[in-house]
């Protein structure tokens, strides 16, 4: 068995970002850029008025002008401003040649076509959003490896980007395996369980970003697991089999990985639950094995398979780390880093009953896990330690 930190340490080294896709800006939120973004042109594109008003060409103690036309958003006439004229300009027009003075509307008196001006303050420039002052010709917009959050996409659009290279998010596999396992909805016969990981994982993956999910189900045999095993790789960046990673006599997920080619990095995490979790790597594919209860199934997602779906998007992962303090005092055997369902608020963590690896109503109502540490076994109120926030 390896530790828990030797067990990320391994799937990160083992772990590239797929290759870069070139896919419209419409589809590109919460995916990473694989180049840098330059401006085909200068935004604005023209000097353009920040407010309802009259344009004007400045000069110091301005008072009267001659209303001289109107230049609304979206005009493509251009017009040529004089020295002692004003032209009406709405929000976003552009204002006329030679002028380089927005005076906001309230600050105005007309009378026919003259144009009084009651701003004691006006300076030359206020209110004109200068050619080029968002971004100019050439100049980079966004770097490699930039999020490509709501306001980014509203940036990378004002400045008439339609496509985007970008990481991919990867297509996933998850294979379920158990005899047990029975569909919810229909009558449990002796012996059966209703199947949830697949359900559980699913809404975990969505809630990633992942869109391409893929969900097969293998009897407790090894020629058939090999089989569903070999079809998910050729269409999958990753696997996750669930159940089937123990020593039992109808547990052939390690044989059936190896049958499909797949290299063993690792098996068995000095952890609990999930201590049977396997990791084996098929060229830039990454396959795991999870434990079959449910709650070892979200334990292990949360800690090792959502942090490599961040490294293959090249995305920023969604599990925070924190510190915070126990409430209550526990006590664990040495020799296994425990991770417990808590709740976690104003930097105090607590962790809730029914901590079974079997049982999810405790990680129904939790927000965090509580990462005990391998060798020591007291843990006191007020005890420092570390928490891993629960996407929400």
């Amino acid at each position: 068995m390896i530790s828990v930190e030797q067990a990320k340490k391994l799937i990160q080294e083992h772990t590239t970002a797929l290759n870069p896709v070139q896919i419209q800006l419409s589809e590109a939120a919460g995916h990473t850029l694989a180049q840098d973004i330059c401006a085909s042109c200068d935004i604005p594109a023209f000097r353009q008025s920040s407010m309802d008003g009259y344009a004007l060409k400045f000069e110091e103690n301005l008072a009267e002008l001659c209303l001289a036309g109107e230049m609304a958003a979206g005009s493509d006439k251009e017009n040529t401003i004089n020295q002692g004229e004003a032209y009406r300009i709405f929000t976003g027009a552009a204002l006329p040649n030679g002028a380089d003075t927005v005076i906001m509307q309230e600050k105005v008196t007309i009378e026919g076509d003259r144009v009084f001006l009651n701003d004691p303050n006006l300076k030359a420039g206020i209110n004109a959003r200068e050619k080029g002052s968002e971004i100019s010709t050439g100049e980079i917009a966004m770097t490699r490896g930039s999020q490509l959050t709501p306001a980014a996409l509203g940036f990378l659009a004002g400045i008439g980007t339609t496509e985007v290279s970008v990481y991919p998010q990867p297509k996933i596999a998850i294979i379920l395996t158990g005899n047990e396992l029975q569909k919810p909805g229909l009558p449990l016969n002796f012996g059966q369980v209703y199947e949830s990981n697949s359900y559980a994982l699913k809404a975990a993956l969505r809630q990633a970003g992942i869109s391409s999910i893929e969900v097969l189900e293998a009897k407790d045999d090894l020629e058939t697991l090999t089989e569903v095993l070999n079809a998910t790789l050729k269409t999958n960046d990753m696997i996750l089999l669930t159940g089937g990673v123990s020593v039992g006599d109808y547990d052939f997920v390690i044989q059936a990985a190896g049958n499909c080619g797949v290299k063993q990095i690792f098996h068995k995490v000095k952890q609990k639950p999930g201590k049977p979790l396997y990791f084996g790597t098929k060229q830039n594919q990454l396959i795991f094995g999870l434990p079959g209860n449910p709650s070892s199934v979200l334990s292990c997602f949360y800690n090792y398979v959502l942090p490599a779906i961040a490294l293959l998007s090249n995305t920023t992962s969604k599990i925070q780390q924190i510190e915070a303090q126990l409430t209550a005092a526990y006590q664990k055997p040495g020799g296994l880093t425990h991770f417990l369902k808590g709740r976690y608020d104003a930097g105090k963590a607590t962790a809730l009953g029914a901590q079974e690896s079997y049982r999810l109503s405790s990680f129904a109502q939790a927000n965090c896990l509580i990462c005990l540490e391998e060798e020591k076994t007291d843990f006191k109120i007020g005890d420092k330690i570390t928490v891993f926030l629960l996407p929400n």
